[in-house]
């Protein structure tokens, strides 16, 4: 079989393309209306049959067959119910619709009649013959093609469903057949009456017959035109709409149209009046169903129209869950759901009590900050099932395109309303618990900046009536409980923060996550892994093991990970006809996951001079690290390496500067540096690391260096310092902490100024631990170093230059200075 040829030069021009037609082809068939060669049509598709027809056509390139069947009712149809005349159609371009149909533009290449159908499986095929127009010249045919234009201009002036556009467009066409297809195509006719014209082969005739269809529109315009002037004085609007409609209907059913529009007009009206909508989108609603009444099915703004008016309809205006507002039920169901979390638990109590006593839930706009595993998206679900609300998620990592908050408008080709309003729309009612995940990870681009669509989303004073571009009418999201996450606070702008409530999830300790496991990860990971309760146990010194050897992380997602690893090989065993329970001990996890991934290291680390250990913040929690420090003959340059950030390389000279000017005091020769070089260094070089956190690990780094004397192995510190000796507060006190518990930390030397961030850190996480607060550099040496000889040289020479300035400031005031 061979395929139609593509024609030369613009379809529109003609069906004279020089093209070879096949003899077999796949029939796709019509509704209501009639595809003629020359033309484009957009089709909805949504029959299984059509569906898959389209799907192979376009895989093949393949060009099909056009038939409009005999009646529209008809479901399935049989060879008897189609027309034997149809036309050649190549596929331009296919769209997917949200529920299951395509939308297909098609264009017709040619004529063919069928002379055998070939079977109907898994759609219908045919053998069939090429119909070619009988072209006709000469003067009578001029003349019918210019009466033809004339007449049609007319009827763009009297008929509301044309365009002045179609008009020029005509106007420029030379072909006779095209021009009768063309005026046809667009004429408020019955399929019957245009499948009559396309089989007409022969061009003088095809042009009197479509003279006779215009010129009969164009008297029903004008007497409609006369009819309507001669009532329009002291008619009211009532009276003048509903003689309008019953006109409408005269006029549909003189032309032979099925009223099977008349009643889908109707059903959504009914639809529209149901949705109980503001005044603002009933009328909005109202006039676009006025417009859609008017307009030709076969239109292209048809579609777009009654897309339109789905959404109107189907979006829940005032359609409400009722809230459970039992404080003791929400609690049991936040405590069933998470383990620890009581900050977040208690303001969401907090949030429904007040509710409660005000009769009103005005939808606050949290914010859930954290790393990565600790449990914030689950908890937007467990709050929804406290409150007995609907939820709804939407992921904003990497959207950059503003539409994707707002919405595309109409003009646009596949133009759909913006995230919000799908998800409102998907959850049926207009206060769901509404969950916008990784709001830190919005991008911008030259599509617009979406954090900033997503202020008026946000903002209680402005949501009430927020507008999507392609709704252009206000949706109330008042009523909604917006909820956002983010592993860090800092790429979201400050506009959209401002209209947040933080709140901070840290990481699990130790103890957090062995309750998690046992009361959430293994009874999850045995059933999904096709186990038994009864038929694994895992020990409290596994999970430990797990913990501290094979995961290092905030949250506990590589937890469950490593649980899932392990619950797999002893479904293998189960599978391979073990019996009995499984016991998995701390010894057994080796052999299940092999060697120890991590292990503690601070000591091992620090037992030679010139290594500190610190503590950092990172996106996915605490963590420690260590500055190392040595030195060589040189030419006092100073080398920092570890993928350093400006911050944290000019905390490293300060300490270095703060050492030279304290060397006496510190018990350091004076004159180190000046044959020598210093290196500062600080492992896993691969990762950024910046911040001015790290200073006072630098000082005392340099100084177990200078001092030749070892940092003891079970302390860690953090803090910012200063030319003048001081040590500043920082931030992620509390990450920091976690990280060094983790790590088997004993001692935490903090700034002193951080004391006030204590309250916030729980008692079963400063179990076990010493903090030391400092003000001053000097400080910390009598925390680092055992010996305590470098403490008390500091402490001596201290004393002394406080002396010695007290001499200073005696001898300037005796002297008047």
């Amino acid at each position: 079989m061979n395929l139609l040829e593509k024609p030369e030069g613009n379809p529109e021009e003609g069906e004279g393309g020089k093209v070879a037609a096949p003899s077999e082809i796949s029939i796709l068939p019509l509704r209501g209306t009639v595809l003629f060669p020359g033309l484009i049509l957009p089709l909805v598709v949504g029959r299984e049959k059509s569906v898959r027809l389209v799907e192979d056509a376009v895989a093949r390139e393949e060009i099909i067959g056009v038939i409009t069947q005999k009646s529209s009712e008809i479901e399935d149809p049989t060879p008897d119910d189609l027309y034997r005349v149809g036309t050649f159609a190549q596929i331009l371009k296919v769209f997917k619709t949200q529920d299951g149909k395509k939308n297909v533009i098609v264009q017709g290449v040619g004529k063919f009649g069928v002379t055998e159908f070939l079977g109907s499986d898994p759609y219908i095929h045919v053998r069939v013959e090429e119909l070619k127009d009988r072209i006709a010249e000469g003067v009578e045919v001029e003349a019918l093609t210019i009466n033809l234009k004339a007449l049609f201009k007319k009827l763009v002036d009297l008929a509301p469903y044309l365009s002045a556009d179609i008009s020029h467009l005509t106007m420029q066409l030379e072909d006779p057949s095209h021009l009768a297809n063309f005026v046809t195509s667009n004429l408020n006719l019955p399929a019957s009456v245009k499948q009559e014209i396309l089989e007409i082969l022969d061009v003088k005739e095809r042009l009197e017959k479509v003279n006779i269809l215009a010129n009969r529109e164009k008297e029903v315009l004008e007497l409609k035109d006369k009819i309507q002037s001669q009532i329009q004085e002291g008619m009211g609007k009532t009276q003048r709409e509903y003689y309008l409609r019953e006109q409408m209907k005269a006029i549909q059913k003189e032309l032979g149209e099925e009223d099977e529009r008349t009643q889908e007009m109707k059903e959504l009206r009914e639809k529209i009046t149901k949705a109980n909508m503001p005044k603002e989108a009933a009328e909005a609603a109202e006039k676009e169903l006025d417009r859609l009444s008017r307009m030709s099915p076969a239109a292209a703004e048809y579609t777009v129209s009654r897309t339109y008016l789905d959404w109107l309809v189907d979006l829940p205006w005032s359609i409400s869950t009722e809230d459970n507002l039992d404080l003791a039920a929400a609690k049991q169901i936040l405590d069933e759901d998470h383990f620890n979390l009581e900050k977040v638990k208690k303001r969401i109590l907090e949030y429904l009590a007040v509710g409660k006593l005000r009769h009103n839930l005005k939808g606050p706009i949290l914010c859930f900050v954290g790393p990565p595993g600790v449990g914030k998206t689950s908890l937007g679900r467990s709050i929804a099932r406290a409150i007995g609300r609907r939820f709804v998620r939407i992921s904003l990592g990497g959207v950059r395109d503003e539409a994707e908050i707002r919405g595309h408008r109409r003009t646009y080709v596949g133009a759909l309303p913006g995230r919000v309003i799908q998800g409102v729309k998907k959850a049926g009612s207009n206060n769901p618990i509404f969950m916008l995940d990784e709001v830190d990870k919005i991008g911008i681009d030259f599509r617009g900046d979406p954090s900033s669509a997503l202020l008026e989303v946000l903002d209680p004073e402005q949501n009430y009536s927020f507008s999507d571009h392609y709704l252009d009418v206000p949706f109330d999201l008042s009523r909604v409980m917006f909820i956002s996450t983010a592993n860090i606070l800092e790429p979201i702008p400050p506009a959209l923060k401002d209209r947040m409530e933080v709140l901070e999830l840290p990481g699990y300790t130790e103890e957090d996550k062995v309750a998690i496991a046992k009361q959430f990860l293994i009874p999850k990971q045995v059933l999904e892994n096709g186990l038994k309760e009864d038929q694994v146990i895992f020990a409290e010194d596994a999970l430990q093991t797990l913990i501290r050897s094979y995961t290092r992380e905030a949250g506990v997602r590589n937890l469950e990970r490593e649980i899932a690893g392990i619950c797999r090989a002893i479904a293998k065993e189960v599978a391979d006809g073990k019996q009995g329970t499984v016991q998995v001990t701390g010894e057994d996890i080796s052999r299940y996951l092999g060697p120890i991934k991590f292990f503690s290291e601070a000591a091992e680390r620090t037992s030679v001079p010139g290594v500190a250990t610190g503590l950092a913040w990172t996106s996915t929690g605490g963590d420690i690290l260590f500055v190392e420090a040595t030195r060589m003959p040189g030419q006092k340059s100073l080398a920092l390496t570890g993928q350093l950030g400006d911050v944290m390389k000019e905390s490293a000279q300060a300490a270095l500067s703060y050492v030279r000017s304290r060397a006496k005091a510190l018990g350091i020769p004076s004159n180190f540096y000046d044959k020598s070089d210093i290196h500062i260094h600080v492992p896993s070089g691969a990762i950024p690391k910046d911040g001015p956190s790290a200073g006072i690990t630098m000082f005392v780094a340099l100084v177990s260096l200078l001092t030749s004397r070892a940092v003891r192995g079970d302390v860690a510190m953090t803090g910012e310092i200063t030319l003048r000796g001081l040590v500043l507060p920082v931030g992620g006190i509390k990450e920091k902490v976690l990280a060094a518990k983790r790590a088997g930390i004993t001692t935490i030397v903090l700034p002193r100024k951080n004391e006030k961030d204590m309250p916030e850190i729980p008692e079963h996480m400063k179990a076990g631990l010493e903090f030391r607060f400092i003000s001053k550099m000097e400080e910390v040496i009598d925390v680092v170093f055992s010996d305590g000889q470098v403490a008390k040289r500091v402490k001596v020479a201290s004393e002394s230059s406080s002396e010695e300035e007290e001499k200073g400031s005696r001898r300037r005031r005796k002297i008047g200075v």
